[in-house]
């Protein structure tokens, strides 16, 4: 396993090196530049110059790609031409808050999809499994930002149970150690803290979750109900083995393969930021980061962030296979 891992790995710096080029090319040539922006506040045509010259647009592509690759081997993402933040910071500030709304999302969506494809597989052609599928299908079919708002408008508006946005309460005393909120607030003990963070996160995680959800409640029925066919398990129940048993320790084992497949690709493609909740939410995770980026041509931020997304991916792919290895002993075998 360690050394499909490392074959695995060697591919990274080429994957990063192909994103890199492949952003670079495309953010300068789309018609507009960062000075633009500036433009509208200097009227100084010197200013604009010296504007120009110090963010290095003046020279030519092939320089300015060269010193971005130099600046990239050297660990240095850039400074963000907006704000003047190293672009390290902003991810140490972005990043956490994403990582924290993601697992969460994750958690939600696996419980509630793995469960729900599990009880329509068994219950096949029956009243709860056409309402199971039919949760799955309005999953997959509601767009985001509307079950975020509905989310906002029930338990919000009308019920008053959570907050409308945010990460925390506005006047609540809290320590930032790993900006991760749940963690610090627990390290530090301080436990209002903590409850309205998670009180903040349960509504953006729900959000997210229940989309998720309608995926792995159908991919996790299908794969359920090709399973339950298979000789194995007419076997196992031949021997008296309790239905829950042969369910869980037999069927679901071998049918949760393409689950982990799609929870790990949906949990990398969510580490760039669930874009549109976290609007909704006013979330300050990496999506609203890349989004404001890309509005305000920032190019050292856009750059940054969309390698970042992509090396995550791929390490997500990688544990998405060596999870494979572990559930499925025929892998370890060959």
């Amino acid at each position: 396993m360690l050394k499909y891992a490392l074959s695995r790995l060697i591919w990274l710096p080429i994957v990063a090196w192909a994103v890199a080029t492949l952003t670079f090319l495309v953010l300068r040539l789309v018609p507009g530049s960062p000075i633009d922006l500036v433009a509208i506040q200097m009227l100084d045509t010197s200013q604009l110059a010296r504007t120009n010259a110090e963010w290095g647009l003046d020279q030519p592509l092939w320089r300015q790609y060269l010193v971005f690759m130099t600046n990239l081997l050297q660990g240095d993402l850039g400074i963000s031409l907006s704000s003047g933040v190293p672009l390290t910071r902003l991810l140490y500030e972005k990043l956490p808050p994403t990582i924290e709304l993601t697992l969460f999302a994750m958690v939600i969506s696996t419980i509630i999809g793995v469960g729900a494809g599990i009880i329509s597989s068994v219950t096949r052609s029956k009243p709860l499994d056409y309402s199971v599928r039919l949760f799955a299908v309005l999953g997959l079919s509601i767009p985001w930002f509307w079950i975020a708002i509905m989310l906002i408008v029930i338990f919000s508006v009308r019920l008053g149970w959570t907050p409308v946005g945010g990460r925390i309460g506005a006047g609540i005393p809290h320590e930032t150690i790993t900006n991760f909120m749940l963690i610090d607030q627990t390290i530090t003990g301080n436990w209002e803290a903590l409850w309205s963070s998670i009180n903040h996160l349960i509504l953006p995680a729900v959000a997210i979750g229940l989309t998720s959800a309608g995926f792995v409640a159908r991919l996790t029925r299908s794969a359920m109900l090709e399973v339950l066919r298979a000789d194995y398990v007419r076997t196992a129940r031949a021997k008296g083995l309790f239905e829950r048993s042969v369910t869980i320790n037999h069927a679901l084992r071998n049918a949760i393969l393409p689950v982990i497949t799609l929870q790990g690709l949906q949990f990398g493609a969510l580490l760039g930021g669930a874009v549109i909740t976290e609007i909704v939410f006013a979330w300050p995770g990496v999506g609203r980061l890349l989004l404001d980026a890309i509005l305000r041509r920032d190019y050292p931020v856009v750059q940054g962030t969309v390698i970042f997304v992509a090396i995550a991916y791929v390490f997500m792919n990688l544990v998405v296979d060596l999870l494979y290895h572990v559930v499925d002993p025929r892998l370890r075998q060959s």
